[in-house]
């Protein structure tokens, strides 16, 4: 009992991100607005964890996240709005996914943006001598395209977040963080689920 209790004290900030990011999964599967609520604490301490492992990239991240929250709110609400004036009363009940379909514009901007801003973020993290800056580049670059897609409600935002995800957490195996890299498979086979549950509930608004 007292390893259990020694092993929280030095590890809360892993053990709460761990614990507000399977909270974050459930309502982002469920498309809830309390998803972005979740969002702003747990990638508070997700940036100062990954901080402390010279993971600049994904500190970064995570306070991106933090501000994208604010935005989530208020579009996931408006997108809500619209879904409830586009369904008759009788089929508002079974509704719980709002869409948007993803263009091929949208497609090709996002490869160009990866293709311009991961090198980009290698480069700044190689000077910053960082624990691992070929991964951190990529999931960085993938995650923020990912979470815009995720702001858009594209269905396709979860294939991208289990590319970001398997790659996030051969990171977390590397780097020695055990319960965030348990937190990123814990988001991959939410993700798998989550595209399938949003592909048979969602409506496109």
């Amino acid at each position: 009992m007292e390893q259990v209790i020694q092993f929280a004290q030095q590890n809360w900030d892993e053990i709460f991100a761990l614990v507000t990011g399977i909270l974050f999964l459930i309502f982002e599967i469920r498309q809830k607005n309390w998803m972005w609520i979740i969002c702003i604490f747990s990638s508070s301490v997700a940036a100062y964890v990954f901080f402390t492992e010279r993971l600049y990239a994904q500190m970064a991240l995570n306070l991106y996240y933090l501000l994208t929250a604010f935005w989530g709110i208020w579009s996931w609400a408006k997108d809500a709005r619209k879904l409830k004036a586009s369904v008759s009363s009788s089929d508002k009940s079974a509704l719980t996914v709002h869409l948007t379909r993803l263009t091929g514009k949208a497609i090709v901007i996002s490869v160009v943006c990866f293709m311009i801003i991961a090198p980009v973020v290698w480069f700044i993290l190689v000077r910053l001598q960082d624990a691992n800056p070929i991964l951190d580049a990529i999931v960085f670059t993938l995650s923020i395209i990912a979470t815009i897609w995720l702001v858009k409600s594209y269905l396709q935002q979860w294939i991208a977040w289990i590319v970001a995800d398997v790659v996030l957490t051969a990171m977390c195996i590397v780097q020695g963080m055990p319960l965030m890299a348990a937190l990123y498979i814990f988001y991959i086979l939410g993700a798998i689920y989550g595209y399938f549950h949003w592909k048979k509930n969602g409506v496109y608004v």
